[in-house]
This record gives structure tokens, C-alpha cells and sequence, in this order.
């Protein structure tokens, strides 16, 4: 009886140091695969002032990446947003929402490759709103008769 319990004590240690690196090393490949890359995105923030009927310089959003618009109106209240797509040397799409104008917020949709085409507006007045500028830029007009100020976020 005595040489059996030998036997399988003898065995069993090399089968459990077997066990434990098997054990290890699927551990090591699973924590491997599980891991995750996260990427900080990129940001520009354009803070604006403009006078009455006035327009800022350009703003050239990434191109062949979904970008999102976002613009506050910081006089007169009011936001609005789009996510927006700027096909190099071709045109711009966006969808979105306006800024809310009697209480409702519109969806704003489109796709353009000329000067001066609303995209979307980002104060409650319906006066300061961001239009192209050209095919591969854009720009925030203010077509109030007073000057208004506040920021256009873009991230991507």
C-alpha cells in the first residue's frame, strides 16, 4: 500500500508544476487579448465675437473622418449640433440638430459642395449658424443686427 501512495505522490508533481504553467501561460494569453486600446480624441475649440452680419475666417474641419460640430451661442442662448463629414476636394455632408426655436429642436440633413450653404444654427434666434465656406471649409455667420459671441467645438 505504501509503494502506491508513493507512486502517485511522486507523479502527481510533476502533473500539478505542469498544471500551473499550463494555467499561467492560457492566463497570460487571455489578459493579452483582452486588452484595449483607447485613443484620446482630437479637439478644436473656436471661440467667436462676431459683429452684426459679420462672418469668422474659415475653419477647415478633418478630412475622411466623422467629425462632431458642436456650437453654443453665449449672448443669446441656443445650441446646436452635427455630425459632419468632409470629403477632401469634394463636399460636405452633416445630420443634426438645430439649435431649438420656439421650444422644438429641427433636424438639419444635407450634403454640399457650394459657398454659403446653412448647416446648421446654434443659437435660439435662428441668426448665428455655421454655412460652407468653401468645399473643404466652413464658417460661423452672424445675421443678427448685434453682435454675438460664444464657441464651436469640433471633435474627432
Amino acid at each position: 500500500m505504501k509503494t502506491i501512495k508513493m507512486r502517485i505522490q511522486k507523479h502527481s508533481r510533476p502533473l500539478v508544476i505542469f498544471l500551473a504553467i499550463v494555467v499561467a501561460i492560457l492566463t497570460s494569453v487571455v489578459v493579452a487579448n483582452a486588452t484595449q486600446t483607447i485613443t484620446t480624441p482630437n479637439a478644436a475649440i473656436v471661440s467667436y465675437n462676431l459683429a452684426a452680419n459679420t462672418s469668422s475666417s474659415v475653419i477647415t474641419p478633418a478630412s475622411n473622418k466623422p467629425v462632431l460640430l458642436m456650437g453654443c451661442c453665449t449672448t443669446n442662448g441656443g445650441v446646436g449640433q452635427v455630425s459632419l463629414h468632409r470629403f477632401l476636394g469634394s463636399q460636405i455632408d452633416w445630420a443634426g440638430f438645430e439649435s431649438p426655436w420656439s421650444g422644438a429642436a429641427a433636424m438639419t440633413v444635407g450634403i454640399s459642395n457650394q459657398t454659403g450653404t446653412h448647416i446648421v444654427y446654434i443659437d435660439t434666434s435662428h441668426v448665428v449658424d455655421i454655412k460652407t465656406a468653401s468645399i473643404d471649409t466652413i464658417l460661423i455667420h452672424n445675421a443678427a443686427g448685434a453682435t454675438r459671441a460664444g464657441n464651436v467645438t469640433l471633435i474627432w
